[in-house]
């Protein structure tokens, strides 16, 4: 059996980790040890809508994004997202998607609205009676 300079085994080519491995990437090697979004440090809440902007599109193959960049690009370009879907969806942890959007928004890429507060939203009484009236016409 071949072994390396340290005495272990010689990796086989193409599978040089086991599955309990986890990640090959660490979370601080995507964001380059950032750990807040962007100079300007927005901050991201869980249910904040994050889209594409129109004016970017295009713009995004031909920059110097990361892969982690890019697949948050491609999630948003099927529709408009909650922070917290993009997470899930991109199997990436809340806090790195987090950098990874501030790094999105500063570069024009994205647009995050927030959701209107339940306190700015009209009360069910006056909901149900609206319906009611329409159903009456």
């Amino acid at each position: 059996m071949n072994t390396v300079g340290d005495g272990g085994p010689e990796p086989r080519a193409g599978h040089w980790y086991d599955a309990e491995a986890g990640p090959l990437v660490r979370p601080y090697a995507m964001t380059g040890g950032r750990t807040k979004p962007g100079p300007s440090n927005v901050r991201f809440d869980l249910i904040a809508l994050v889209a594409v902007d129109t004016d970017a599109v295009g713009r995004a193959e031909d920059s110097l994004l990361g892969p982690e960049h890019r697949a948050l690009l491609a999630l948003c370009r099927a529709e408009t997202q909650s922070v917290a879907e993009l997470a899930a969806d991109a199997d990436l942890p809340v806090g790195v998607v987090r950098v990874l959007l501030g790094d999105l928004l500063e570069a024009g890429y994205v647009t995050v609205s927030r959701p209107v507060p339940a306190a700015q939203l009209p009360d069910a009484k006056i909901l149900r009676e609206v319906i009611e009236g329409l159903r009456a016409l």
